[in-house]
């Protein structure tokens, strides 16, 4: 025997229509802000040409074939602000964005993970200069780490979800190409990840389901980037 859902009270009712509100003024604001100026800054090889510390920062993590610089295209709306490759792990520098006029925030495009054709001693730097950064940069406000939707968690990923767990770094899972697979599979793959996601103490309990393609879920990524930076 199942538990008896208990109807909306009147003032539930109140409370969840102006959060929802909220929400649709947030989703604007957020238009907004991206369609405005999106500047790329610089590279930083090493952590000494970081820029200064002195707006919020939200970094993109993935795999290195997760589709990181096609779907921050997306999220920025300018379809060669990152470089998208057909090569993985061709992003090698930690990539930094000025986001609005005053700016707000900076994105930060992260040397993909992950790639195991790469050379071991560049594997070894870009996971120094990955693990540095995360640890040691306060005005970071949040992680992005990028799933790919067909393939769901692989080792490595909870692997970066582990160490950023012990480095108390907010982090929320956000999967890609979320048009390449059937609704259902998609839905699957959004409830087991979300599973996972609550046995991380740094998650963010909100996984979010993308596409730069179609453009699905990216109003709701842009929402979550301004909501965290704020």
């Amino acid at each position: 025997m199942t538990d008896a859902v208990e109807p909306m009270t009147a003032e539930d009712a109140v409370h969840a229509a102006a959060e929802a509100k909220a929400y649709k003024y947030l989703l604007e604001d957020a238009r907004r802000l991206f369609a405005g100026p999106v500047n790329f800054l610089l590279s930083a090889p090493e952590l000494q040409f970081l820029p200064p510390p002195d707006v919020p920062e939200i970094a993109l993590a993935g795999r290195s074939n997760v589709g990181k610089s096609t779907l921050l295209n997306a999220l920025t709306g300018r379809h060669g602000l990152a470089r998208a490759s057909t090569t993985p792990g061709r992003t090698q520098e930690l990539n930094f964005f000025d986001v609005g006029e005053p700016r707000a925030f900076r994105l930060v495009d992260m040397p993909g993970y992950g790639y195991a054709e790469a050379p071991r001693d560049m594997v070894a730097r870009w996971k120094r200069l990955i693990y540095d950064y995360l640890r040691g940069r306060a005005v970071l406000k949040r992680v992005l780490v990028l799933i790919d939707a067909r393939h769901g968690l692989k080792t490595v990923d909870r692997e970066i979800m582990t160490m950023l767990d012990k480095a108390a770094m907010s982090y929320q899972i956000v999967l890609t190409k979320g048009d390449k697979i059937k609704p259902t599979a998609l839905a699957a793959t959004l409830a087991t990840v979300g599973e996972v996601a609550k046995t991380h103490v740094a998650a963010y309990p909100v996984v979010l389901a993308t596409s730069a393609e179609t453009g699905e879920g990216i109003a709701e990524l842009r929402a979550a980037v301004m909501g965290a930076a704020r």
